[in-house]
């Protein structure tokens, strides 16, 4: 009778045990979920903006075959959050791309994989022959937001956050932009969502936009409806641009007299330092403005960059801001800065994408990326292309290789010293 009733007791431990490992081991393969609030500024979590596109035309779409190849390189290099920009209904991308991140972590439970999702707003008459009006919004635009709801509900795993608006408020964007209160309008709708349940309650809600947008310039953006903006969104999310500022706001990117001795490469090397400030300085003026309306709440960057091919502004015959070396000193040195500050950086791009200037193959718009159309890394990639961060990776059908065949002495051949005295 003891021993029966011992045997009895061992097998029931024996079988408990075995449920309980089983369960553990359950648990750690099912797919983490972090929050908005977790994800953003978090060294472990690096954003990047993401465009799929290979071809001249936003027609052609990109397979979800292609997208996973895309995802996976991205994953390899540390990106865990993505930017995107529209729910358009001629142009899946968005819904595509969050197809493939789902079909990955059911392939793989330990992909991780996070998406700001953008919903494209325009004024009235925007990117047609008539003359645009930015006090009426486009009537495209509620289909937009619903969208853009729709995905959200459909991945709320993936989905956390919502832009309303890609540099929609910024007066330059001529073709489209519109007043703030547009903007307002649409988080607000969005924010009224998550507190009725219909949308999760740490989904975030943004519009991502320029830094002067947000109050960190000129004071003609300094409006009441920005101000309730800025208390209505869950966090700011602005664009830092210091590339296109070596031609619009040049004084910044000449080399000033007293470095005249320095060499062409410490030259250049102390212009990249001087962009890194330009884009804290501006960071700074819109944390300043928030703060000077009473509000305190998260900043983050949704969008800076640095070409590495341009036969315009930015070229020879222009600024000379571009080329890989550049780029990748600008990468380094905004990584840096954003990781040590818990800053999300939404850094632009991840892949050339042709189809931005496609009448003009050398546009700075088409190489923004951190890898070309070719499947080769620039120079920033150069080291984990080296650390085989890529193995067993492709694009296209193509290995992960460097741009120059890796030769830095090539790429420095295509460097040239800042200058801001140019024809223009």
């Amino acid at each position: 009778m003891n021993i029966n009733k011992t045997l009895f007791l061992a097998l029931f431990v024996l079988m408990f045990n075995f449920g309980c490992n089983k369960k553990n081991n359950t648990e750690n393969t099912q797919s983490v979920s972090m929050t908005a609030s977790e994800i953003l500024g978090n060294p472990n979590y690096l954003a990047i903006s993401y465009g799929g596109y290979r071809e001249t035309s936003r027609e052609i779409q990109p397979t979800i075959e292609e997208l996973k190849e895309d995802l996976k390189i991205l994953s390899a290099m540390g990106v865990k959050v993505l930017r995107t920009y529209n729910v358009q209904p001629k142009l899946p991308h968005a819904s595509n791309v969050l197809k493939a991140i789902s079909e990955l972590k059911i392939e793989d439970p330990n992909f991780e994989m996070y998406v700001m999702l953008g919903a494209w707003i325009d004024c009235l008459n925007a990117w047609t022959d008539k003359v645009p009006n930015h006090n009426i919004e486009s009537p495209q635009n509620e289909g937009e937001i619903k969208r853009a709801i729709a995905l959200a509900k459909q991945y709320p795993e993936i989905v956390k956050i919502i832009a309303v608006g890609n540099e929609a408020m910024v007066k330059w964007a001529a073709s489209y932009f519109v007043q703030p209160n547009v903007i307002l309008k649409w988080v607000n709708h969005l924010q009224s969502l998550k507190q009725k349940g219909e949308l999760p309650k740490d989904l975030w809600i943004t519009s991502s936009d320029d830094f002067s947008s947000w109050g960190g310039g000129d004071p003609l953006y300094h409006t009441e409806d920005l101000n309730k903006l800025i208390k209505a969104v869950d966090y700011i999310s602005m664009h830092t641009y210091p590339y296109h500022n070596t031609h619009y706001n040049p004084a910044f990117w000449k080399n000033p007299n007293h470095l005249k001795n320095l060499s062409d490469k410490e030259k250049i090397d102390a212009s990249m330092l001087r962009a890194l400030n330009f884009a804290k300085n501006q960071y700074k003026g819109v944390v300043n403005y928030m703060k000077s309306i009473g509000v305190n709440k998260p900043v983050h960057i949704g969008e800076t960059g640095w070409a590495t091919i341009s036969n315009g502004l930015y070229g020879p015959d222009g600024s000379r801001a571009t080329d890989e070396y550049k780029q990748g000193l600008y990468y380094k040195y905004i990584r840096d800065w954003t990781n040590k500050e818990e800053i999300a950086c939404f850094f632009f791009e991840a892949f050339d994408e042709q189809w931005k200037d496609a009448n003009n193959s050398k546009g700075s718009e088409n190489h923004f990326g951190l890898i070309n159309l070719k499947s080769e890394a620039k120079y920033p990639l150069w080291e984990m292309v080296d650390n085989h961060v890529f193995k067993g990776l492709t694009r296209n059908g193509k290995q992960i290789t460097k741009t120059f065949n890796g030769d830095k002495e090539q790429m420095m051949k295509t460097v040239l010293v800042p200058n801001t005295d140019y024809p223009r």
